[in-house]
C-alpha cells in the first residue's frame, strides 16, 4: 500500500460511538457511525443483532440518543455545521421525523434528558439559555431562563452514553448546572420540579469551586444524585440528596481525579473512572463500604461507559496505537465496523518535564522510525479545558509516518490534573500555554531527540490560538505553524460566537472582551502578527460559531499585509467536519504544507 493511501486508510477506519440505551428498554440502542462516510445515526436491535442507518444529515450528526421506551431514535439536526438547530425524533424502524421539543426556537443544544412521560432540554439563543419541558410529546414550555449558562450534563469529564444526570428515576426532578454568581466555569447545581420549574435543591461549592451532576440513582423513589466536586483540588465523587440536603463525599487514596460515571441497578455501587496522567481505569465502588474493584478493560482512553441492567459494563476504548473498540467488561466485542480499515499505529510514551515555573508538566511522545534528532511537531490541544490521553488520533500516525516526532503537552489550563492546574489560566490566557509548550520543545532539544531547525507547532481551536500566539511571541523557534479553526483576533471573536462560548469567555477572561481591552489586546495573536517569521497554514470553517471565520480572516489579512507567508484552507462546515473525505482533504493540505516547508526524511 502506498504511503499516501496508508495514512488515508487510518482516517477511513470507521468509528462507532458507545450505544445509547434506556434503562427501560435495554434491548434497543442508538449510536453514531461514520461507516458511510460521515457520522450518522444508526439504530441497533441488540437482541436480533441488526443495525439500520436512519439519518442522512449533510454535515453529519454529533448528538444522538434513544427514547426512554426504545421506540424512537433522537438526534440534533444541524444543517450547516454552525451547531444550531433542533432536536428531532424518528421511529426506531425509520420513517418521518418529528420535533422532539415542539415550539422551541432554533438554537444551540446544551443537554437533553429523555423520560417516558417527559423530555427536558436546554437550548441557548442570543438572549440566553432556556430549560424546556415537553409532556407526552406536547408543546414544550420554558420553565427556567438565565443569561448565564445552563446545561444538562455535557462537561469535559462526561463520557458517551445515555444521559442519566438530568431526570430523576421517577422523572419528577430535573438537575441543571448553572453559573455560580456569574461564574460559568465553577458552576452550581439546581434541582427543580420538572413539571413547574420550582427549585427543590441547590448545591454550590463557593467561589472558585465547582460541582457537576452525573447520574441519578436508578432505584424508584431514590432521590440520590451522583455528583463531582473539587473541594480538595482533585475531583472526587459525592452523593447528594437534593430533597433532604444530605451529602456524602466519597474518599479514595488515589493520585489523580476520580470521576463518577453511573450506578449499578440496585443503587448500592457506582462506576467511576480514575484518571491519572492521561490514563484512565474504571472501578466499581461499593458505596457503603467504599471499596474499589477494577473493571476489566484494555489500557487507553475510555470514550464512553455505562452499566447495563444485567450489571455488565459496556464501554468504548482506544489507545495511541489502536483505534476505538466497543467492548464489555468481560472481554467481549459488542459491535464490529462493517469494514475494519487501518486501525493500528505507533504507541505513545509518557513524557514529563519542568516548565520555567518549576512545575512538572505531563504529555505524550510518539516516535517515528529511524534515528534522531527528528523533525518535531508540537500538537497543541484545544479546549483549553481538555487534555491529551493515550488515545487514537489518525493525524498523529500520519505525522509519525512522515517522519515527525509528535509531542503533545498538557499545559497549564488542561483538565485532569486538578482544579489549580486547570484554573491557572483564568484571567491569564495564552502565555502559560505557550510557555509550557515551548518548555517542552526545549526539553526535547536537550534530550537530543528534536531538531531545533525543524520544529513545527500546530493545533485546532484553542490549540490554533496557542499556535498563532506562539508564532508571534517566539518567532525564531518554529519552522512552520498549522492553525486549525483558531482564534486570531480575540477582540473580534466574541460578538458572533455561540452563547456558551461567550459565557465561558466572560468567566475565563474576567469580563466581556470590550470591557477589558488591554488584557485582550495583550493576549491576542493579531497583536504580534508583525513578528511572525514562519510560514503559516490556517484552516477555517465557514460556519464556525466557536472560533468564527471573520476574526480568523482578520489575522490572515493582517499577516499578508505585513509580508507574512500564510496559506488558507477553508471548508463549508463549522468548527469540525464529521465527513471523512473532508477530514482527509484537510490533513492532506497539512501534509502538503509541511513537506514544502520542513525537511523530512
Amino acid at each position: 500500500m502506498a504511503a499516501t493511501a496508508l495514512w488515508q486508510e487510518r482516517f477511513r477506519a470507521p468509528t462507532l460511538t458507545l450505544p445509547h440505551w434506556s434503562r427501560h428498554a435495554p434491548g434497543r440502542a442508538v449510536l453514531t457511525s461514520d461507516e458511510g462516510g460521515s457520522f450518522q445515526v444508526h439504530t441497533w436491535d441488540v437482541e436480533r443483532g441488526t443495525r439500520r442507518r436512519i439519518t442522512d444529515e449533510p454535515i453529519g450528526v454529533i448528538h444522538a440518543t434513544i427514547s426512554a421506551d426504545g421506540t424512537e431514535a433522537i438526534w440534533f439536526s444541524d444543517p450547516t455545521g454552525d451547531e444550531s438547530g433542533r432536536w428531532l425524533a424518528v421511529p426506531f424502524e425509520g420513517g418521518e421525523p418529528r420535533e422532539l421539543l415542539p415550539g422551541v426556537p432554533v438554537g444551540w443544544p446544551e443537554g437533553l434528558a429523555v423520560g417516558r412521560r417527559r423530555v427536558v432540554g436546554v437550548v441557548a439563543d442570543r438572549d440566553g439559555f432556556g430549560l424546556y419541558v415537553s409532556e407526552g410529546g406536547g408543546p414544550a414550555k420554558e420553565i427556567l431562563r438565565d443569561v448565564d449558562a445552563l446545561a444538562i450534563g455535557g462537561t469535559a469529564f462526561h463520557l458517551e452514553g445515555f444521559e442519566v444526570g438530568g431526570l430523576s428515576a421517577d422523572e419528577e426532578l430535573v438537575c441543571v448546572s448553572a453559573a455560580q454568581d456569574g461564574d460559568n466555569i465553577h458552576r452550581k447545581l439546581l434541582v427543580l420540579e420538572a413539571a413547574t420549574g420550582a427549585v427543590v435543591g441547590e448545591l454550590a461549592a463557593g467561589p472558585g469551586f465547582g460541582v457537576d451532576a452525573f447520574a441519578w440513582s436508578p432505584v424508584a423513589g431514590d432521590r440520590r444524585l451522583l455528583v463531582l466536586h473539587e473541594r480538595e483540588d482533585l475531583g472526587r465523587p459525592a452523593i447528594w440528596d437534593p430533597v433532604t440536603g444530605e451529602r456524602t463525599d466519597l474518599r479514595f487514596d488515589l493520585p489523580g481525579e476520580v470521576i463518577p460515571v453511573d450506578w449499578w441497578p440496585d443503587g448500592r455501587s457506582i462506576l467511576v473512572v480514575h484518571l491519572f496522567r492521561g490514563r484512565p481505569q474504571l472501578y466499581r465502588v461499593d458505596v457503603a463500604r467504599g471499596t474499589l474493584v477494577e473493571v476489566r478493560h484494555p489500557r487507553g482512553e475510555i470514550h464512553g461507559a455505562r452499566v447495563r441492567p444485567d450489571g455488565s459494563v459496556w464501554l468504548r476504548v482506544s489507545s495511541g496505537h489502536a483505534a476505538s473498540r466497543l467492548l464489555d467488561d468481560r472481554g467481549g466485542i459488542l459491535l464490529q465496523p462493517e469494514r475494519p480499515g487501518l486501525r493500528e499505529g505507533a504507541p505513545y510514551q509518557e513524557w514529563l518535564f519542568r516548565n520555567p515555573a518549576g512545575d512538572l508538566v505531563h504529555g505524550w511522545l510518539v516516535f517515528p522510525k529511524g534515528e534522531g534528532p527528528y523533525p518535531v511537531y508540537l500538537k497543541v490541544h484545544g479546549g483549553p479545558s481538555w487534555l491529551y490521553e493515550d488515545t487514537w488520533w489518525p493525524d498523529v500516525q500520519m505525522l509519525v509516518d512522515a517522519g515527525f516526532l509528535v509531542a503533545m503537552v498538557n499545559y497549564r489550563g488542561s483538565i485532569g490534573y486538578g482544579r489549580r492546574w486547570r484554573d491557572f489560566i483564568i484571567g491569564n490566557i495564552g502565555f502559560p500555554e505557550v510557555e509550557d509548550t515551548v518548555a517542552g520543545l526545549d526539553d526535547l532539544i536537550a534530550r537530543g531527540v528534536a531538531d531545533p531547525e525543524r520544529a513545527v507547532i500546530g493545533g485546532w481551536s484553542w490549540g490554533g490560538y496557542v499556535t498563532l500566539l506562539a508564532l508571534g511571541t517566539h518567532p525564531d523557534r518554529f519552522a512552520a505553524g498549522v492553525a486549525g479553526v483558531p482564534v486570531g483576533d480575540y477582540m473580534a471573536s466574541y460578538d458572533e460566537s455561540a452563547p456558551s462560548l461567550q459565557a465561558y469567555d466572560r468567566s475565563l477572561l474576567g469580563g466581556v472582551v470590550h470591557e477589558i481591552p488591554d488584557l485582550v489586546r495583550e493576549r491576542s495573536p493579531i497583536t504580534y502578527v508583525d513578528r511572525v517569521r514562519a510560514p503559516v497554514l490556517v484552516l477555517i470553517g465557514e460556519h464556525d460559531t466557536r472560533c468564527v471565520p471573520g476574526q480568523a480572516y482578520n489575522y490572515v489579512n493582517a499577516l499578508r499585509e505585513r509580508g507574512g507567508e500564510v496559506e488558507v484552507y477553508s471548508y463549508e462546515a463549522g468548527h469540525s467536519s464529521y465527513v471523512v473525505e473532508e477530514e482527509i482533504r484537510q490533513w492532506g493540505a497539512v501534509l502538503d504544507f509541511l513537506r514544502r516547508h520542513v525537511r523530512l526524511p
